[in-house]
């Protein structure tokens, strides 16, 4: 069993951030989380999180915004954290688009603040941090491989979050923080992102509204149920075996299900009919995500449980209880 650790989460209030707050804890952790409560989306979802982790003395929370170094410095300072979960950035493919520099400044500067955060403590003895399926792009062989060089991104994302792992390498050779990246593939699940796929149909079916489909829904991805992703982050966080360099691995289902079958599945989980309006290809998208798991899957064990059939309704129940539909 792992001994007893003080864990700093950022993006405490993220959709990912929260259940790792809550299974860090229930693992018997102390954990500092951090977030800047950024109104990319209602601040009430990412307050509501919070409170759903609820009263725990080993718990404390500070509002800070990651790219303000001055103050991550003193947080870790004064904390004097073993292990960094480190999930907040500027999240979305479409709205990089419409606004880049945010991008910058959380995922890049935010980045490379926690860096140098670590470089200058004595205590921490690992970073895991938060990349993006988004990095393969377009042009990667399916399934997607950790080996793949991953230096053609379709968004602006997608390119900060593979910078963002060239600094993590850069600073794991420097100074050898030992560092492991985590690529995300479409994670889905209660408390999700009012922004992504699942959630925007769920709302449109309850309201008997059209949804957009994409490519006449001739796309494909790798859906990831909340519950995998969380089980296997803590075990990464948690091993106490890896002491140096810097590892990458997709955390992902490993079974691409069409863009029109996800639909349907939701439009069955909401008990009612989906109304379709098809669009062209949105700018920054890619066709097809598929991760190949032999890596984590040869380390940690990693199976994904949790498929759409059982996932999908157990998002609409959630959405359903808390919007009181």
């Amino acid at each position: 069993m792992p001994k007893h650790s003080r864990i700093i989460v950022t993006g405490a209030a993220g959709f990912i951030g929260s259940h790792a707050v809550k299974a860090l804890l229930d693992a018997g952790h102390s954990v500092l989380g951090i977030d800047n409560i950024n109104e990319y989306y209602d601040s009430k979802l990412k307050n509501d999180r919070l409170k759903s982790i609820g009263y725990h003395k080993e718990f404390e929370f500070e509002k800070i915004d990651i790219s303000d170094h001055n103050k991550i410095v003193d947080v870790f300072d004064s904390y004097k954290p073993v292990r960094v979960l480190h999930l907040a950035a500027q999240a979305g493919v479409r709205y990089s688009i419409e606004n880049p520099f945010s991008y910058i400044e959380s995922n890049l500067k935010g980045h490379l603040s926690i860096l140098e955060a670590i470089r200058n403590s004595a205590s921490v003895r690992h970073l895991v941090y938060a990349s993006s399926s988004s990095v393969y792009g377009n042009d990667t062989a399916v399934p997607f491989s950790e080996n793949a060089r991953a230096d053609k991104p379709v968004s602006l994302y997608a390119a900060t979050k593979r910078a963002d792992e060239l600094l993590s390498e850069s600073y794991a050779s420097l100074y050898r923080i030992p560092q492991t990246g985590l690529r995300f593939f479409t994670v889905y699940g209660p408390w999700g992102r009012p922004d992504m796929a699942y959630w925007l149909f769920t709302k449109a079916i309850l309201e008997s509204k059209p949804i957009k489909v994409f490519n006449d829904g001739n796309l494909e991805r790798d859906f990831t149920y909340i519950d995998d992703v969380i089980e296997t982050t803590v075990k990464i966080i948690e091993d106490e075996n890896f002491e140096h360099g810097h590892r990458i691995y997709n955390i992902g289902g490993s079974s691409p299900r069409r863009l029109q079958e996800f639909i349907d599945l939701i439009a069955k989980a909401c008990g009612k009919t989906a109304i379709c309006q098809n669009f062209p290809m949105q700018p920054g998208d890619v066709y097809r995500t598929c991760a190949d798991l032999t890596r984590i899957t040869k380390d940690y064990h990693y199976r994904p449980r949790v498929d759409l059939e059982t996932g999908l309704p157990r998002f609409v129940e959630w959405y359903r209880q808390y919007f009181g539909v």
